[in-house]
């Protein structure tokens, strides 16, 4: 069984440094457990120079339908959903919809977050997360943690 986490956070506002890093960093941590991260930023290299992606930037893989349709897959093949919100100023709907999809899959949800001043702190967000941790690396050992057996 192929074990995978859907690595969830906010791209819309953000470099796409700040977008990547977090990311990559997530996935080497996690291919050390035998554990496949998914990047909804895969793919997306032509975004490399962008300071602050704002809008859809190619007819395919970058355009509404294509993102939507794409991080859908994602988060129902994944085996479980982190998402970073750590830092964040403005709420990240698509990550919003990402945690619908993760409860009406099934997919266990932790959510890396501050103890408080984040606008993600939100009932449905408390209620829907299974594991909240302050910190990229804690949220790492729980997916360690759920997918090594």
């Amino acid at each position: 069984m192929e074990k995978s986490v859907y690595l969830a956070g906010a791209i819309r506002g953000l470099s796409y440094g700040e977008t990547t890093d977090w990311r990559e960093y997530a996935k080497q941590k996690l291919a050390k457990h035998g554990i496949i991260g998914i990047s909804p930023m895969r793919a997306k290299e032509f975004l490399k120079n962008e300071t602050k992606i704002e809008g859809f930037y190619d007819p395919v893989i970058a355009s509404q339908s294509g993102i939507v349709a794409r991080d859908r897959f994602d988060v129902q093949s994944c085996t479980i959903m982190l998402a970073n919100l750590l830092g964040l100023e403005k709420i990240t709907l698509g990550t919003m919809v990402e945690y619908g999809w993760s409860d009406a899959y099934r997919k266990p949800i932790i959510t890396v977050i501050e103890r408080e001043g984040n606008p993600h702190d939100h009932p449905f967000i408390r209620e829907l997360t299974g594991f909240r941790v302050e910190t990229l690396e804690e949220g790492l050992s729980v997916a360690k943690a759920i997918l090594t057996y």
